[in-house]
């Protein structure tokens, strides 16, 4: 199947204004930043890659696994953080030698889309702070 980079902005644009809320990924209702990709990879491919588990706001602090990143390379193509381009999808660690528990979805070479606990989904810039927050990237598969 051949994936539009065009077609993963638009879709995931669709999504801003979303209410936040943990463990969801419901369009116009409800979501958090994992639920977000989900939706998007949905909308895209047809259906879920993988159910994950229920996990606490706080999952990434307790395991200690790179558990966001490791769920990515399963769906998803790794890429450098240097060569990234609009509908690429990209991971945060928030601290140094801490888990990555934060996704997003380039809308534009200084934009994304995400989703924040108090805030709905939004399109922000894609600002130093988040450049250097990056731990991994990765684009959909069958991206053209």
């Amino acid at each position: 199947m051949s994936v539009n980079r065009d077609k993963i902005v638009q879709v995931a644009k669709t999504w801003i204004g979303t209410p936040y809320h943990h463990q969801s990924s419901v369009k116009q209702v409800g979501t958090d930043c994992l639920g977000l990709i989900r939706g998007v990879y949905r909308e895209i491919y047809g259906g879920e890659p993988e159910n994950p588990p229920p996990y606490s706001k706080d999952w990434a602090e307790a395991t200690g696994e790179e558990t966001m990143i490791e769920a990515a390379r399963r769906h998803l193509i790794e890429i450098e953080t240097d060569s990234l381009l609009a509908g690429d999808v990209v991971i945060f660690r928030f601290r140094r030698k801490f888990v990555a528990k934060h996704a997003a979805i380039l809308t534009g070479s200084k934009t994304m889309v995400h989703a924040v606990e108090g805030a709905r989904v939004s399109e922000v810039h894609l600002n130093s702070w988040w450049h250097r927050h990056m731990a991994a990237a990765f684009c959909f598969p069958g991206v053209n």
